[in-house]
């Protein structure tokens, strides 16, 4: 049995990727920062929940600690906690702590529970690490005009996906016994940036899931440092 923890798993991207691995077979734990949408959503798919914001060092360890005791191991770790920060309208809130929390908890909390989620990691046959990035975080995207994200600016965000997409490559160099890749899932209807629910435009969040949960799934000749979307590898 594959034992899977995500981030940020109580709706959009990543509860869709938590159904989609539930139904390939995994033991799923759902990681989120609010109790109450954690359980609700870990009742309604079948998962486990686990406390966890990934701007807490403390909730972090605890979390992983949770999952420890509880004796399943961890053999995959989908690192998809995300958030933007609107200031006036549509536009990004560009003050230095908005900028700050957006880092901590797309970029930061990546190191923060990866770090943590390491040593249950190595203990597994088939390790793998997904770290939910985007193409405003490709340095080749951003510059191809064939591509959406060459014609949408995206300071704050973009750069800490930026930051995602190289975290990615320096713990898949660090850790060659684990498979480490980001992932690009397309442009999705969720709240991202805090709006209503399906306010910011795009596809499904159970399309966009489907590339997130193959990455997960990947096997021991799986690739390793790389960057992926739907139609295969993305330039970084």
């Amino acid at each position: 049995m594959t034992t899977t923890l995500i981030t940020g798993a109580n709706k959009g991207l990543g509860k869709e990727t938590a159904r989609a691995l539930i139904a390939a077979g995994h033991t799923v734990w759902i990681g989120a920062r609010d109790q109450a949408r954690g359980r609700a959503a870990a009742d309604e798919l079948g998962a486990r929940f686990v406390q966890l914001d990934v701007t807490d060092d403390a909730s972090v360890a605890a979390a992983l600690q949770t999952i420890e005791d509880s004796g399943t191991g961890l053999d995959v770790l989908v690192n998809n906690a995300g958030i933007a920060k609107r200031g006036d309208g549509m536009t990004e809130a560009l003050d230095g702590p908005s900028v700050l929390e957006v880092f901590d908890t797309n970029a930061v909390g990546v190191v923060r529970v990866t770090e943590a989620a390491l040593p249950l990691l190595e203990r597994s046959g088939n390790p793998v690490v997904v770290n939910v990035s985007s193409a405003l975080g490709s340095f080749w995207a951003t510059h191809e005009p064939t591509r959406p994200a060459s014609r949408f600016v995206s300071l704050v965000y973009g750069a800490s996906k930026a930051a995602v997409s190289m975290l990615t490559v320096q713990y898949a160099n660090a850790y060659p016994g684990i498979k480490v890749n980001a992932v690009e899932p397309g442009i999705t209807a969720t709240e991202l940036g805090g709006g209503d629910p399906g306010s910011h435009p795009g596809r499904p969040a159970s399309e966009s899931a489907q590339v997130v949960a193959r990455m997960a799934m990947i096997g021991a000749d799986g690739p390793t440092g790389t960057f992926q979307e739907d139609q295969g590898e993305l330039g970084w």
